[in-house]
């Protein structure tokens, strides 16, 4: 992971280690980070998620889907500067859009709530962002990366989406339909999110590449759903991931007309040199 100091305060640079959030003795940020948090009846997985999140973040936001279980007043009583927002729409890619209009950080992080990601990789997303990367981009397939909680068919299927992006928008991605990532708020200008479901995360991916952003894929580990059911349905949601896919119109060759390599940073693969 790199390491991102704060420059010495000068005439220059009158800015001072104060005006920085230490992350740790060897990297401190200045740009506000927010969490987006998307959740419909999660109480009871919440006080992992929450005691998972760095105590430096600038702000969580927590989208709540009308829950019926205190999932708000269990995040008021965990995080009590959270803020709350009720989602007026139904399912995953509504709640998000929502989300981020709500951040006022200029990184945004998503997370999911229902335990399975770990908040403590939010430090290795913010480095890669502070040290260029326009959208970090989290993968279970990367080394240093996995999961417990992916069947052999939801496996086959995400790679077979992924070969496809690539293939087609010429990514070079290990994972395609995770929910785990972390962009500059600039990026939502590039995006245009108009999807609801679970195939957010897989648009997010393709429009990222085709408007020619930096992007770093991020090994993450994701864990098994702590409580309850999740309503991700493979065939379902996978044939709606792939009616985006081919709905999106390929800009390969304007890339390969681009003066410059294309900006997709190599997936870190944590080879030995």
């Amino acid at each position: 992971m790199s390491s991102v100091l704060p420059p010495a305060a000068s005439p220059q640079n009158p800015r001072t280690a104060a005006a920085y959030r230490p992350v740790s003795s060897h990297l401190a940020i200045a740009p506000p980070v927010s969490v987006v948090i998307p959740a419909m009846n999660e109480a009871e997985n919440l006080p992992y998620v929450f005691k998972s999140l760095p105590g430096w973040i600038h702000e969580v936001v927590l989208v709540d889907g009308d829950s019926t279980d205190g999932t708000v007043e269990v995040a008021r009583e965990l995080w009590p500067e959270v803020r709350v927002v009720p989602q007026r729409g139904k399912g995953k890619g509504d709640a998000l859009i929502s989300g981020f209009a709500a951040c006022t950080g200029d990184i945004i992080v998503m997370v999911d709530a229902d335990g399975s990601a770990d908040g403590g990789e939010i430090v290795s997303y913010v480095s890669a962002l502070v040290s260029g990367a326009d959208f970090a981009k989290g993968s279970r397939f990367a080394n240093g990366g996995g999961t417990d909680d992916m069947t052999f068919v939801r496996k086959l299927g995400n790679r077979a989406l992924c070969a496809v992006v690539n293939r087609k928008f010429g990514a070079r991605y290990t994972d395609l339909c995770y929910g785990y990532n972390a962009f500059w708020r600039h990026c939502l200008d590039h995006i245009d999110l108009d999807c609801t479901g679970f195939e957010v995360e897989t648009l997010m991916n393709i429009r990222v590449v085709k408007a020619g952003l930096r992007v770093q894929e991020i090994p993450s580990h994701e864990y098994l759903r702590i409580h309850g059911t999740s309503n991700l349905r493979a065939v379902r949601d996978g044939l709606r991931v792939l009616r985006v896919i081919l709905g999106e119109r390929s800009n390969r060759r304007a890339l390969r007309r681009r003066a410059h390599p294309s900006p997709l940073v190599d997936a870190v693969r944590g080879e030995a040199s």
